[in-house]
């Protein structure tokens, strides 16, 4: 679905009048909503009613997913992901919480595999918009398909969501949330999983816009540029699943980081389409686990408590989440070929941030 949404943007803006602005906040607004309800749906996960909170979320998920293909304005479509965020909070994360309970030993290769999954699903949602594109189907349409696939996923969460192991109240759940808030580990990862998303669906969010407006391709052409991202990604998680059997996933963060931090300038200031498109791929590779390890990392550091670690994450998420509104009233203020150089934090955040002896 968000690879769908990420493609679409032009079409969505064009049909909708949208403006940078308006689109930074419907990308900022509904994460600061989210970042409220869903830490204590995460806590309220914590107990034996985790099973039920999963469903209903991907029920609600379904309904946001209807709402946004019958959006018609900028108000409409904004309720619909103020719906989505925290339904998909309820719906995914959680199920991500459940995967980390079922493995405490294996958090960074288990969460490397989650990215990967995701990253299949993902590759799909722009080769659809291209296909639909040329096929003269709107983008409303790929919305009801993808609410079509939530139900069936909601059918399937049924049968093999579960408790997690230790149960307990929501408010032991809270006083274990503050106390984790005290441990320096815990801060420093929950910050880098924020920073370093500026280069994943941040950027991804500006991605169609950018080759849209500042290199001047077509829509349909732009299509085709989230589709390299979205399939670098693929790569590049995939290539991560068997490396971190290899090395540490903190040797990987550093040389990644420092590879992103050369290749993504440069992909900003050259002028040839061609090695663009090269550069892009690059870094579509190279920032493949900068979400799986840091994430992994934090549940580690938290041991088996996954519900206070999704919980933390989401509180984190609120100051994540303005990042779209800064770049968009950025593009508003300067033109986004200037606030896009803003996304080069995130691999500067992990060479800065990055503990410099493991634990």
């Amino acid at each position: 679905m968000f690879g769908v949404r990420e493609a679409a943007w032009p079409s969505i803006r064009a049909d909708l009048g949208l403006s940078y602005a308006s689109i930074g906040l419907l990308l900022t607004v509904p994460s600061l909503v989210s970042g409220v309800f869903e830490p204590l749906m995460a806590l309220g996960g914590g107990s034996g009613r985790r099973p039920a909170i999963i469903a209903a979320g991907g029920v609600a998920f379904a309904a946001a997913l209807l709402l946004i293909a019958a959006a018609g304005s900028f108000g409409l479509l904004l309720l619909a992901f103020v719906m989505l965020y925290p339904a998909s909070g309820a719906f995914v994360t959680l199920t991500q919480a459940t995967l980390m309970d079922a493995q405490s030993d294996r958090h960074e290769k288990n969460m490397a595999r989650w990215v990967l999954a995701g990253s299949v699903g993902v590759v799909v949602g722009p080769l659809v918009v291209g296909a639909a594109i040329h096929a003269g189907l709107g983008w409303r349409f790929l919305f009801v398909g993808c609410a079509a696939a939530a139900v069936l996923l909601v059918i399937r969460s049924l049968a093999v969501a579960s408790a997690p192991p230790s149960s307990r109240s929501f408010r032991i759940a809270l006083r274990a949330a503050g106390a984790a808030l005290r441990n320096r580990e815990v801060i420093r990862w929950l910050v880098l999983v924020q920073v370093t998303d500026l280069l994943g669906d941040v950027f991804a969010g500006f991605l169609a816009l950018y080759f849209v407006d500042v290199v001047h391709l077509s829509v349909s052409e732009a299509a085709f540029t989230a589709v390299l991202w979205t399939v670098a990604g693929l790569v590049g998680d995939a290539l991560l699943v068997p490396l971190l059997g290899h090395i540490s996933g903190l040797a990987y963060l550093r040389v990644s980081a420092a590879a992103a931090m050369i290749a993504y300038p440069a992909l900003l200031v050259v002028p040839s389409l061609p090695l663009k498109l090269v550069l892009l791929a690059a870094v579509g590779i190279m920032r493949a686990g900068w979400y799986a390890i840091p994430e992994g990392r934090l549940y580690t550091e938290m041991r088996d408590d996954s519900s206070v670690v999704v919980a933390l994450s989401n509180v984190a998420g609120i100051a994540g989440g303005t990042f779209p509104l800064v770049i968009g009233v950025a593009a508003a203020q300067w033109g986004l070929a200037v606030a896009m150089w803003l996304c080069a934090l995130a691999p500067l955040s992990l060479l800065v941030a990055l503990p410099r002896r493991r634990r």
